[in-house]
């Protein structure tokens, strides 16, 4: 598949995350995902506290949420917490649960009035309950929505959404409900956390690391990659813009030839 020129402006359709009216068509990735990577550097350099660079980084979201309405963009996925992140001192894992409590009081309204619906991947009965019961009550409220998706990625990890996934399959077969020569990519994907969500098309990475840590590894097959030295809280729409001006000059092959339609 070739990617298409520069959309014509304000063809976009209404309500998608932001204004509406919004720059569209061939060649914008549809589904967009980011590991907010940075916070802490960002803090430091201030001299500020960790707490104060998760803060930040809640604002970055939002301005990405917003940019992303702006690009026509139907689908946000977030790396907000991983399986490893437990790892780090306790106080700072208790701010970024008060910080999450914080976003979800905040955010409420805003996305159940632009039509967004909230989706979890993950495994987030290791969050605290209080925690756990309203991000479960604002993905019920938004699960009517029928806007774009904004996907939190909370105590995720690749590798156990693998395990976990050929975990179960490996059940149904031992029961005798699957036949596993049936098992195939189709089927193995239906097990996934994210299953029903178009794979990712672009990746964003900002702090100038370049891996993906333990991030969607299935799903990331064909993702284009896109790495910036910007701190997550620094990000902002000029850097999105950019990301997807990038990903719109790649020519996507899925392993055929340059120049062939996929």
């Amino acid at each position: 598949m070739r990617l298409g020129g520069p959309p014509p402006r304000g063809t976009g359709p209404a309500g998608l995350w932001g204004k509406g009216g919004s720059a569209t068509g061939a060649g914008v990735p549809r589904h967009v995902a980011i590991i907010m990577d940075g916070n802490g550097r960002w803090a430091k350099r201030r001299n500020l506290s960790r707490t104060d660079g998760h803060r930040a980084g809640m604002e970055a979201l939002r301005r990405t949420v917003e940019a992303c309405g702006d690009l026509g963009i139907e689908i946000l996925t977030v790396y907000a917490f991983s399986t490893e992140n437990w790892k780090r001192p306790r106080d700072e894992v208790d701010a970024l649960m008060e910080l999450l409590q914080e976003w979800i009081r905040k955010e409420r309204d805003e996305l159940i009035r632009r039509n967004i619906r909230l989706k979890v991947v993950g495994f987030p009965g290791r969050l605290p309950p209080d925690t756990r019961r309203e991000l479960d009550e604002l993905v019920e409220a938004t699960s009517s929505n029928t806007g774009p998706i904004l996907c939190l990625a909370l105590n995720y990890g690749g590798r156990r959404e693998i395990c976990e996934a050929a975990r179960r399959l490996a059940a149904k077969a031992a029961e005798g409900v699957l036949d596993p020569d049936t098992i195939d990519e189709e089927v193995f994907a239906r097990e996934l956390l994210t299953a029903g969500l178009p794979d990712p098309d672009l990746l964003i990475r900002p702090s100038g690391e370049m891996r993906v840590s333990n991030f969607l590894l299935w799903q990331m097959a064909y993702t284009e990659l896109w790495f910036t030295p910007v701190l997550w809280p620094d990000f902002g729409p000029e850097h999105l813009r950019q990301a997807v001006e990038d990903f719109r000059r790649r020519d996507r092959r899925y392993g055929g030839l340059p120049g062939e339609e996929s």
